[in-house]
């Protein structure tokens, strides 16, 4: 019998295998809103003891899917990329539509909707409105493939709201790139566009992150300053 043929490319059955233990889940969701967490703080969001998540997270360090950072004599662990964020929205977005839910949705589920960090950039039914805004108005460009690209008049604008697009020359990073939203299953903005756009409504005092939570709260005269400014009904 001959060999099997031999597959090149990328491996997702190893990323896969990470991404399907429970424990993990838990370890890479929670680092979902973009803050490093250490090993405890992992463990608990995890439900396991710290030994087991000592032996997870070597594995996804070794596996590519997260970074450790060392700060004084402390430890602390983070998404490698938003890259991997992207995924982890996007599996949420399958597992919401396919029926996997979680039995007992916590209590701030409807707010993570509404407006939530996904790892640097705003997430949430916020999120997908801002960019729908932005590309309806010409300030940013959707190719037939999906790629977003930031106008001239969409420099001006974002120059106008305290960002400065100079900022983003010779980064790797791309400046603006679609992330679908599992709540929403439609695209939000990400790249360092979007990241930056958060910093600034922060800056501004529109919004702020809710201690411990991946929510995205903005005041009444946040929320009706955004909407104005973005020109989202």
């Amino acid at each position: 019998m001959d060999a099997a043929p031999r597959k090149l490319g990328p491996d997702i059955a190893t990323v896969a295998a990470l991404l399907g233990d429970p424990a993990r889940a838990n370890m890479l969701t929670a680092l979902l809103a973009g803050q490093a967490l250490t090993a405890g703080e992992l463990a608990r969001e995890a439900g396991v003891t710290a030994q087991t998540a000592s032996s997870h997270l070597a594995r996804l360090t070794t596996g590519g899917l997260v970074i450790p950072k060392a700060q004084g004599r402390h430890r602390y662990f983070a998404l490698s990329g938003d890259d991997v964020a992207a995924v982890l929205e996007g599996l949420m977005g399958l597992a919401d539509r396919a029926g996997h839910r979680r039995a007992r949705p916590g209590p701030k589920e409807p707010a993570l909707r509404q407006a939530r960090v996904c790892y640097d950039h705003l997430a949430g039914d916020l999120g997908v409105a801002l960019l729908d805004a932005l590309v309806a108005q010409g300030r940013i460009r959707e190719a037939p493939d999906g790629a977003l690209t930031l106008t001239l008049e969409g420099e001006r604008f974002v120059t106008g709201l305290g960002v400065d697009p100079a900022a983003f020359a010779g980064s790797r990073r791309p400046v603006c790139k679609a992330c679908l939203d599992w709540s929403v299953r439609r695209s939000h903005l990400a790249g360092a566009l979007g990241a930056a756009l958060l910093e600034r409504l922060y800056a501004l005092g529109w919004a702020k992150r809710i201690s411990g939570t991946r929510v995205v709260s903005f005041s009444a005269d946040g929320l009706a300053r955004f909407r104005a400014a973005f020109g989202i009904a």
